[in-house]
């Protein structure tokens, strides 16, 4: 199921965005197995690397899926008809439970630039597997990171190490809002770089997860 915009009157007075349901026709092969329930976890899709070329195949396996914007803005370009004004907006998506994507997205308003960023983070979902490597830990449950990563977007740098239990998340507001939607529990985190650039920051901190996926795993990763 997916959404479109209508325009339509309103009470005279102009026109306003309806959201009105429709029905997901799955375009690609992957995306005709899910819908017919050959696949059933997103994790089928991951572990092989396959591409996410339709979010809609997001919305069916993980349904709870919650999304969280990080920055909306305006770029402007002088055309022959005048200065053109188009939104941009950057946003995080995550279940909570392991799974996070980050997206961008432009339009002429700022719903359309929000939501197309949303489908942008949508197909770029990565899992992002737990652990317990603080040496100050040792509990053996899944609420922080595996090991020491480091991520990069531009100049910034990002690190997140593992924590022991009830550290809680500690980092800028970027950082946490990424790892929220991811679910981890308690991580230390250090930055460096232009960090006031909340885009490149957020990349940073999926970049640094996503070379967790890229690690062999281990007895401390998965469940037994």
């Amino acid at each position: 199921m997916g959404f479109e915009h209508q325009r339509r009157r309103n009470g005279g007075f102009g026109f306003e965005r309806e959201e009105v349901k429709v029905e997901w026709v799955p375009k690609t092969e992957l995306g005709k197995k899910v819908a017919s329930g050959q696949i059933t976890n997103i994790d089928e899709i991951l572990t092989k690397g396959e591409k996410i070329l339709e979010p809609e195949i997001v919305d069916k396996l993980l349904p709870d899926m919650t999304d969280e914007l990080i920055k909306l803005g305006t770029t402007q370009r002088v055309t022959d008809s005048g200065r053109k004004i188009k939104f941009r907006a950057v946003v995080v998506v995550g279940d909570g439970h392991g799974h996070v994507g980050i997206g961008a997205g432009k339009s002429d308003e700022a719903r359309p630039a929000i939501e197309n960023a949303i489908r942008s983070a949508k197909m770029n979902l990565i899992s992002v597997p737990f652990g317990c490597g603080s040496w100050e830990c040792g509990c053996g449950t899944k609420h922080s990171l595996p090991v020491k990563v480091s991520g990069k977007c531009g100049s910034v740098v990002v690190t997140l190490k593992p924590a022991p239990r009830g550290v809680g998340v500690v980092g800028n507001s970027i950082v946490k809002k990424v790892l929220a939607k991811v679910g981890v529990s308690d991580v230390w985190s250090s930055c460096t770089g232009s960090t006031r650039t909340k885009f490149n920051t957020a990349v940073a901190v999926v970049d640094a997860l996503s070379r967790l996926t890229n690690m062999q795993s281990s007895k401390d990763w998965t469940e037994e």
